[in-house]
């Protein structure tokens, strides 16, 4: 079974194809490149594989399963409570003159105490002696709109990059999103979010769990840091760090989720040739970790050089994929960078 299957996956912006039914596998274990010329689409898969764009059809799997939240009894009984408060609303919104009449206009006596008991009691009696024009029609209107609605954010809520996070895919990006008033250490510990059980009640009184939470946490992070090499920078400020550094630090980030797989966004952007050199070291060296890599590049020796298999995009459709020597023999790949010679 394939660690990450995208299935005839299709993206469209409006009038727009930006992807075309392609189809990807990648194996545990495996450094699997994505290339094409700008404009190919690369990125776009990589948005619908962590969950920032919805495939406007086909799927992405991860370990065989959908990315996508299941439902659970919570997701439905906050449905369910959605469609009832929306359903009562609706039906005090349209009775609220005559709500205020029968409990406040009729019990108010000045510079006497209000009568509370009484108010909600005559609320109550109200309600019963509506006509069905005046509550069931708008409880059913009320209610189709919050069921509605509260589908409508859950199939979207379902599969967000957070919870693509959570079920093992981290990623960077084309340009380094770090946090740069932070220190290095900092933002390598805010990768770590999601396996933390301790919560903002746990932090904010001071309980044990937050501490030994933390004190774990941060061990990791130094152990992250020292593996891409900027421990001697752990309490500078990221904004201080180099171009090829800053990139370094961002994959630390998201090692620090424990992804099975990590999505490369043109990691090499920016590099100087020693960088890249440094760089497919590193990447080798975090399959060794046992995490498999997913990268798109424009820099083809280091493509070559470290990638198992390669799929070639081109105008949002897969024209090749294979080795890094059937990828350089395929004459559609030659067209697509190079073009045709006019007769």
């Amino acid at each position: 079974m394939s660690l990450l299957s995208v299935d005839n996956v299709t993206i469209r912006f409006g009038g727009l194809t930006a992807v075309n039914e392609v189809d990807l596998q990648v194996e545990r274990g495996q450094i699997f490149s994505v290339i094409g010329p700008n404009g190919a689409g690369k990125t776009t898969v990589f948005n619908v594989i962590t969950g920032v764009y919805e495939p406007t059809c086909g799927c992405v799997r991860i370990d065989g399963r959908s990315g996508a939240r299941p439902v659970s009894l919570r997701t439905v009984l906050g449905i369910a409570f959605i469609t009832l408060a929306t359903a009562a609303g609706f039906v005090i919104a349209l009775n609220i003159r005559g709500l205020w009449d029968a409990t406040v206009t009729a019990n108010y006596v000045f510079q006497e105490a209000f009568p509370w008991g009484k108010s909600i009691g005559d609320a109550v009696a109200f309600f019963r002696e509506l006509p069905w024009t005046s509550s069931m029609l708008p409880a059913l209107a009320g209610g189709l709109v919050g069921f509605a609605g509260a589908v409508a954010v859950w199939r979207r809520a379902r599969c967000t990059p957070d919870v693509i996070a959570c079920g093992g895919i981290a990623r960077t990006f084309q340009n380094p999103r770090l946090f740069h008033q932070m220190s290095v250490l900092e933002n390598v510990l805010v990768g770590m979010d999601t396996k933390f059980r301790s919560r903002f009640w746990h932090a904010a009184l001071r309980l044990p769990l937050f501490f030994r939470e933390y004190r774990g946490a941060e061990a990791k992070a130094m152990e992250l840091l020292k593996f891409v090499e900027l421990d001697d920078d752990a309490s500078a400020p990221a904004a201080s760090l180099s171009y090829g550094h800053q990139r370094r630090l961002e994959i630390a980030r998201a090692l620090a989720s424990e992804p099975k797989l990590l999505l490369l966004d043109e990691p090499a952007a920016g590099m100087n040739p020693s960088e890249s050199d440094d760089l497919m070291v590193l990447i080798r060296k975090i399959r060794e970790r046992g995490v498999s890599v997913m990268l798109i590049e424009h820099h083809m020796d280091l493509v070559m050089e470290v990638s198992d298999r390669i799929a070639v995009l081109d105008y949002g459709n897969k024209i090749a994929e294979g080795t890094p020597d059937e990828v350089q023999a395929n004459p559609k790949v030659r067209k697509a960078y190079l073009g045709t010679e006019d007769a």
